[in-house]
């Protein structure tokens, strides 16, 4: 017997059927007998990391047994702390070259590789096959046989001694157990032992031999598995209720008056609570090995409810080959975008640009007022002698715009707030907050909210006019005429804007305000022979006689007046935006104590207008 190892138990086993129907005969792996193969953690070969050490094979009547030494490689060491802890407990071997005959009995194969495993098969073994074709005899195919026997470590925490683990018990008939108790009688001889140890084994022997006896049908020698495969599926329903519901009895446990108050078989029986087979196959061995089946039967329920009924257990077999929920060994998604997370969002260099650049004034109730000297009643005149001399008549313009409130609104819930630890998610979120207050301002300025009138969140064109949609006297209406594609309104949109130039009256260089898709068909724009008329945007904007070009999305689909817009030219230096003192961007954070609840608040109230006449122009393009 192989000495110093790590852990020992059983590999596979030989005569029990498997759950595809097949059954490993005895002795089908007996020429595997000494054999050193390597030990390895799920059948994860591909990686010279999951090598934890090697498996020595020793020939039993039962089928394989082994012996396992761990290396001293991190994943060695990983899998032997696991071990000592319990938190790994099953072997399976892979073998090929497996020889099978029609009715499913396997003879004979070639183990190559002993695995750890997280989880053993019911009952007893379970044999993976991707692929065979059936037929009398048919051999050279490999597979993967699992095994839900238990693994034994090998050494002792306390006193630093190796000794053998008796193998678990075994459902065998007496010669057999008589052979392997003269085994363990022969190992024990050659190590020295105490009077009371010798008294503690022949106790843990006795106890053993009748635990046995109870696992044996008093005439056939069947086992209680044995007989629980006999039942139909209704039988084995009934029995497994009866048997959860003497686990929750403790008045029978104590000796008192059994008092059955529900008759199990009635019809009304509760059907969702039931053991499943798989479950029984496991709570018989954690009888064995516990002592007690009410206790195994318990380690099986969660709040009364049988852990297999639950709808996250596993299925053991729902899979066809490999590992069942293999995806629970991949590992954790790991984040790369960062945290906190990118907000998905228009383009909004523009909303700096427009913030930036517009007249502020520390008061929110805006009036400009200018005298219209343009008409003809305004003129100088000519004087004749002896006429009477015409007083002149100009007209004075007004206009008041007064504030409107603006405001964006969010809430968390506290507990929200301290379970996510990744990142300060109330920064982020008052980030958004006021990214989205100034873009919506930033188009209120330029192209109004887009809004119904009538919906009760609309931004009222008498508090924040758009410089799209203001009168004549502020914004121009310059006309584009329709080409037959869109490169050639384009053009007609250059020509447009330097021929209605002489109609600005705004301060400076002003700005166009345009969308990506006509800067583009602009700067696609050729000559006759194909060279490109403009080889940057500062070229185009040089030509259409504005000191920059910025695109704004919020300009796509923009039409008013039965008319599409292009583009708008204006120093934003002509538009005032006022805030009384108080009126400015704030934020406030409140606390809902009724609903464990955070609120915050960003809001402002202000005007804006364009407050010089002729300021603007609007570049529009008939839609027929």
């Amino acid at each position: 017997m192989p000495n110093n190892y790590d852990f020992s138990g059983w590999a596979t086993k030989a005569g029990i059927k498997c759950k595809d129907g097949r059954t490993i005969m005895k002795n089908a792996f007996a020429h595997n007998d000494g054999k050193t193969v390597p030990l390895v953690f799920n059948h994860i070969h591909d990686d010279i990391s999951n090598v934890v050490g090697h498996a020595v094979l020793e020939a039993r009547p039962e089928g394989i047994y082994t012996y396992g030494y761990l290396n001293g490689t991190s994943s060695g060491k990983d899998a032997k702390e696991q071990l000592r802890h319990g938190d790994i407990k099953y072997l399976s071997i892979y073998a090929n070259h497996l020889t099978e005959r029609s009715n499913g009995e396997v003879l004979h194969g070639d183990i190559k590789e002993v695995s750890l495993v997280l989880a053993g098969a019911n009952p007893g073994a379970m044999i993976d096959v991707p692929y065979i074709e059936h037929g009398e005899d048919m051999d050279d195919f490999e597979g993967i046989i699992y095994t839900d026997e238990e693994l034994y470590l090998a050494h002792s925490e306390d006193d630093g001694k190796k000794k053998k683990k008796r193998p678990p018990f075994e459902e065998e008939d007496t010669e057999d157990e008589d052979i392997d108790d003269e085994e363990d009688e022969d190992i024990d001889s050659n190590e020295p032992t105490s009077e009371s140890d010798e008294d503690e084994t022949e106790d843990d022997e006795e106890e053993e031999k009748k635990r046995k006896k109870t696992m044996k049908h008093s005439d056939n020698e069947k086992t209680v598995q044995d007989v629980v495969n006999t039942m139909n599926e209704e039988q084995k329903k009934a029995l497994f209720f009866i048997i959860s519901q003497l686990s929750n009895d403790d008045k029978k446990e104590e000796g008192e008056e059994d008092d059955m108050k529900h008759n199990v078989f009635d019809a009304d029986t509760r059907q969702g609570g039931y053991l499943s087979h798989d479950d029984m196959a496991q709570i018989f061995a954690d009888a064995k090995r516990i002592g007690s089946l009410k206790d195994a039967v318990e380690e099986h329920q969660i709040d009364g409810v049988l852990a297999h009924d639950d709808d996250d257990m596993p299925d053991p077999m729902t899979a066809t080959y490999g590992i069942d929920r293999i995806d629970w060994l991949f590992p954790e998604a790991k984040m790369v975008t960062g945290m906190p997370p990118e907000f998905i969002k228009r383009k909004t260099e523009w909303v700096s640009d427009v913030m930036g650049n517009v007249h502020k004034t520390p008061f929110s109730r805006i009036k400009s007022m200018y005298a219209n000297i343009t008409m003809d009643e305004a003129r100088a005149k000519g004087y004749l002698k002896g006429h009477l001399k015409k007083e002149e008549v100009f007209t004075l313009l007004r206009r008041t715009t007064d504030p409107q409130t603006i405001y964006k609104k969010q809430k968390l819930d506290r507990d929200d707030i301290i379970d996510i630890t990744d990142f300060d998610v109330v920064s982020w979120i008052k980030s958004e907050m006021r990214m989205m207050l100034d873009e919506e301002l930033a188009r209120a300025f330029l192209v109004g909210d887009g809004r119904s009138t009538a919906d009760e969140d609309h931004i009222s064109h008498d508090h924040i006019r758009p410089i799209y949609t203001d009168k004549a006297l502020y914004s121009i209406r310059v006309d584009v005429p329709k080409g037959g594609d869109n490169m050639e309104t384009a053009k007609n949109m250059i020509d447009a804007a330097i021929r209605g130039r002489k109609e600005y009256k705004g301060s400076g260089q002003p700005t166009l305000y345009t969308t990506e898709d006509w800067v583009t068909e602009m700067l696609l724009l050729e000559d006759g022979i194909g060279h490109k008329l403009y080889k940057s945007e500062q070229e185009l904007a040089t030509t259409m006689r504005v000191s920059k070009i910025v695109t704004v999305p919020v300009m796509e689909n923009q039409s008013y007046d039965n008319k599409d817009l292009c583009g708008i030219i204006v120093n934003l230096k002509d538009y005032n935006v006022g805030a009384d003192k108080g009126g400015a961007v704030n934020m406030f954070d409140d606390f809902d104590i009724d609903y464990n609840q955070y609120k915050y608040l960003i809001e402002t109230r202000c005007s804006g207008a364009l407050i010089r006449p002729y300021s603007a122009m609007v570049l529009e393009v008939a839609r027929s």
